[in-house]
């Protein structure tokens, strides 16, 4: 934190991803109400509003490599954080059901991308001014936005109860473009490796195949991640239906998680640092395996807490370190790599609620957690392989580059 503080971008670095992790946290868990209680929409096509993520891959791809291609990052990532706060206040404003899937589709999905791009301009500065501790650096700033994930549900609850729905939109709009406050004027320059071209400038078929090792680890990171919609969708239906957990059990069990996660993710960093950030990605995927196989087992409450013990610290290693990771198997488009991978999460979370859907019904609770498990199992193959042929250790250090710098 010592070098956070010392430097007037990744403080507000921080501060931005505060108050994103705050703004989408707040409204998410409420937007099925909302369309239900405001629009009228009924169960089923409520649940089909998260199949609007699936566009969000394609934004974070496209505006990553139009990052790659520009002098400025954060200039990007005002217009990402402009472009989603009108697409919150629409979303107040909306009276039909599909204008929330049209807005989601488009203004949210280019909104999303706003993270990839500060990610990326820290990398940008970390190959400019290496620290020795970069894994760390960029979990430090990365913390900032699941700290406002374990904040924005408790305050989103309230405030909706409170003032109701809709103007709960409008704050999300205004929390949204408040992001850009903290960055102020500043400007982080694309870092020019001498290394390496930039992207689009070899042919493309080049191109293609130097993203291969990035989309494979994203690919194995997006099976891993299968468990978690699976998870909170059916969990709790299994505490209650089943175990006849009281209310503020299961509340427990499902907040522990990211508690425990935030607490994760430095010492996961700090082991990066050491041994290479792949390794650590390799342990926690292996936990995820564990996590899946205890929800899948358990008979009780204290299986679902080793259950949720065990998945954060799958999440703490892919919050702390995968943007890292994807970052450093495609140096030469650090912006499409963070876009590539942050945007796979929601694509994780669509194919769970698929599995979940169609699993639940053959396998019945808590039995489907094994269809997550396997797929984890298979990851954690696909990783170790992974990691074995390129033995990715270090964080990238080059030299400073002539005619790049932050303003």
């Amino acid at each position: 934190m010592r070098i956070i503080l010392a430097s007037r971008f990744y403080r507000s670095a921080f501060a931005a991803l505060l108050l994103s992790g705050l703004a989408v946290s707040a409204t998410l868990p409420q937007l099925t109400l909302f369309l239900v209680r405001d629009l009228g929409a009924s169960y089923t096509v409520a649940g089909l509003y998260y199949v609007t993520n699936l566009a969000a891959p394609v934004a974070g791809f496209l505006l990553g490599r139009l990052s790659d291609r520009r002098e400025d990052r954060l200039g990007l990532f005002r217009v990402c954080a402009v472009v989603g706060a009108l697409g919150w206040l629409a979303m107040a404003l909306s009276t039909e059901v599909w204008m929330p899937f049209v807005i989601s589709a488009v203004a949210l999905s280019i909104s999303g991308a706003s993270m990839a791009q500060l990610f990326a301009a820290t990398r940008d500065e970390l190959s400019r001014q290496p620290t020795g501790a970069d894994n760390r650096i960029l979990s430090a700033v990365r913390m900032a936005f699941t700290a406002g994930w374990v904040l924005g549900p408790v305050l989103g609850s309230w405030l909706g109860s409170v003032v109701g729905l809709r103007p709960l939109l409008v704050a999300t709009a205004v929390l949204t473009l408040s992001q850009v406050l903290p960055l102020g004027g500043q400007r982080v320059l694309r870092f020019r490796h001498p290394g390496h071209e930039l992207a689009g400038t070899r042919s493309p078929r080049g191109s293609r195949r130097r993203m291969v090792p990035l989309l494979a680890f994203t690919g194995l990171c997006v099976l891993a991640m299968t468990g978690d919609t699976i998870k909170f969708g059916f969990l709790p239906l299994y505490m209650a239906d089943e175990l006849g957990v009281p209310d503020t059990v299961r509340g427990a069990v499902i907040a522990i998680q990211p508690l425990l996660e935030l607490t994760l993710m430095p010492f996961l960093a700090r082991f990066a640092d050491r041994y290479g950030p792949l390794k650590v990605m390799v342990f926690g995927l292996a936990l995820g395996v564990g996590a899946n196989l205890a929800f899948a087992t358990s008979t009780g409450v204290a299986g679902l807490f080793l259950g949720q013990l065990l998945a954060a610290g799958l999440w703490a290693a892919l919050g702390a370190l995968g943007v890292s990771i994807a970052q450093h198997l495609y140096p030469e488009g650090v912006g499409t790599a963070s876009g590539v991978f942050l945007s796979s999460m929601t694509l994780g979370a669509a194919t769970g609620g698929l599995i979940g859907g169609f699993g639940v019904a053959r396998l019945g609770l808590p039995e489907v957690f094994y269809v997550p498990a396997v797929l984890s199992a298979i990851a954690l193959v696909g990783l170790v392989v992974l990691e074995r042929r390129l033995r990715v250790r270090e964080p990238l250090a080059v030299p400073e580059p002539v005619a790049s710098g932050r303003r």
